[in-house]
């Protein structure tokens, strides 16, 4: 009789449940998908007073992905029975399980593969347990991501007090162009110039034990801050180096956070190495921290070489070491082949603190999953300490040191500087096409063109300031402040109806120098 009511409640459909309990769990599931999609608006409303574009962008790729996540799991109900028809020889599901004994409960299989002798591919019971773990897959990628990025900006919170000493007549007068030193009397040399710089066999060792000790020094700070304001801006300048860091960071969030073709790749290449024969929990977990110390140390390395390099240019210092930035200091060239390395090591790290998590809640602490204590051990601490060091170690020196490529981000101006640059180009254009149209193409598209490059990708803030830099004896760089509230309507062409002919010759000058307004537009990326 028990046997019999279990079976009613097993096979219990909407044909024979209340409305009521059917139209209240519909309530309860709309209540909640609405309450959350007000909270994204809420967020999102707030970035956008906060002219936070990136993080905008960041967010919508989140929402993306749980559109792809909503549709993925749409797939596998609508499938799954279908799967569950697929019948393959017991001699072949008895291949690459993820643990050491199979049970196989005739229960779960398909009356079709029973009639055969075979078993299903992947049982409904499996199907279903597939969906949770993409979920939380989906979930821990965003959390770690978000809790990087924190730890990160947490660290970099320090670096705004660098910068305001920059502006201050102390490190102006310490840093006066007119003062001559050698190299090795400078606190950068001290540090990277050492007795082990000029081998590779010991200097690589090195920099992997200075990530652990102080990874982002002060002086290296000011040093790298001075080489990039050099080699794309003009001497002089007051440019807030730390804000710029920041907002390209947030735009590099904005790539991390997402999960992409290819990273859905190693999602199906781990799961099939989760399986007994391979002892994944001997090398697996430990994947993520050796490519965070290869890449802390190859950071740590480019720093040295820059040291090393300037010191063979020239060995006395006029005001601040300079250093010059190169794309050929990174791997291939590339210096955002080392954003692509962080991407992977996150989501390699979510994969295994989400897997961890979803076993030990659905089979329990010590199931098939989890029968050694060690590798209980090992995949909690590796989780841990990956987490903590990519956010507080290796982050903040990502962001400093990715900013020494031959190219500058397109953060470099503020959301305001973008939309009045394409106002500029959109009145111009109005109001010199019918007036010459030959020359307004001439004038206007080329120098239109090279700054498309960067118009249309400046999506982050760029604070310079409206004082005079006091460099003691060079002049001091013309500046424009680029968060003051009337800078939409100085950036306009009221003056093109009257000084036509000036302003043509202005933009053919720019055009030529390649630059706006100090700003190397030739040298800026997307």
């Amino acid at each position: 009789m028990s046997e019999t009511s279990a079976e009613s409640v097993e096979e219990l459909t909407l044909e024979s449940t209340p409305t009521w309990a059917v139209a209240t769990v519909c309530f309860v599931l709309i209540l909640v998908s609405v309450f959350l999609e007000h909270l994204i608006h809420l967020l999102a409303q707030y970035l956008q007073n906060k002219k936070k574009r990136a993080l905008i962008q960041a967010l919508d790729k989140i929402k993306s992905e749980l559109m792809l996540l909503g549709f993925i799991s749409l797939l596998l109900t609508v499938t799954e029975r279908w799967i569950a028809n697929i019948c393959i020889p017991k001699s072949v599901a008895e291949t690459f399980l993820p643990c050491s004994t199979w049970e196989s409960s005739e229960e779960e299989e398909e009356t079709k593969c029973l009639e055969q002798g075979k078993v299903s591919l992947l049982s409904r019971e499996g199907v279903r347990q597939l969906q949770y773990l993409i979920f939380v897959l989906a979930f821990f990628h965003s959390l770690s991501c978000m809790l990087t990025f924190a730890l990160g900006m947490a660290k970099m919170r320090k670096w705004e007090s660098w910068e305001a000493e920059t502006r201050t007549l102390d490190y102006q007068f310490s840093n006066d162009p007119r003062r001559f030193k050698l190299v090795h009397q400078t606190s950068f040399a001290r540090r990277h110039l050492t007795c082990w710089s000029d081998l590779r066999i010991l200097r690589w060792p090195g920099c992997f034990l200075r990530q652990f000790y102080n990874s982002v020094s002060k002086v290296d700070y000011m040093t790298l801050r001075h080489g990039f304001i050099m080699a794309h801006l003009s001497e002089g300048t007051t440019f807030d180096f730390q804000k710029y860091i920041k907002r390209a960071l947030e735009k590099d969030f904005g790539v991390v956070v997402g999960i992409s073709f290819w990273i859905w790749i190693f999602l199906v290449i781990f799961i099939f190495f989760h399986a007994h024969v391979f002892y994944n929990y001997l090398w697996l977990p430990f994947i993520p921290l050796v490519m965070l110390l290869l890449v802390g140390t190859k950071l740590q390395g480019i720093i040295t070489k820059m040291c090393i390099d300037s010191n063979d240019k020239s060995n006395v210092v006029r005001g601040t070491l300079l250093v010059r930035p190169s794309d050929h200091f990174f791997w291939f060239g590339r210096p955002k082949l080392l954003l692509h390395l962080m991407h992977f090591i996150l989501f390699q790290n979510s994969f295994q603190v989400a897997f961890f998590t979803w076993t030990w809640y659905k089979f329990g602490f010590r199931s098939c999953f989890h029968e050694r204590t060690e590798d209980i051990i090992i995949e909690f601490t590796m989780g841990a300490l990956v987490q903590f060091l990519c956010g507080y170690v290796t982050l903040p020196l990502y962001a400093l040191v990715t900013q020494m490529g031959t190219s500058m981000s397109g953060a470099v101006f503020t959301e305001n500087v973008r939309e009045g640059l394409k106002r500029w180009r959109a009145t111009a254009r109005k109001n010199l096409a019918p007036r010459d149209p030959y020359a307004a193409c001439l004038s206007l598209e080329a120098s239109v063109t090279s700054l498309d490059a960067s118009v249309t990708s400046l999506d982050a803030s760029v604070t310079s300031h409206d004082a005079y830099s006091p460099s003691f004896g060079h002049d001091a760089a013309f500046s424009i402040d680029l968060d003051h509230p009337d800078l939409e309507s100085s950036i306009s062409l009221d003056t093109v109806d009257g000084e036509n002919n000036s302003h043509l010759k202005t933009v053919e000058d720019r055009r030529k120098k390649g630059s706006f307004d100090g700003f190397v537009i030739s040298s800026t990326t997307r």
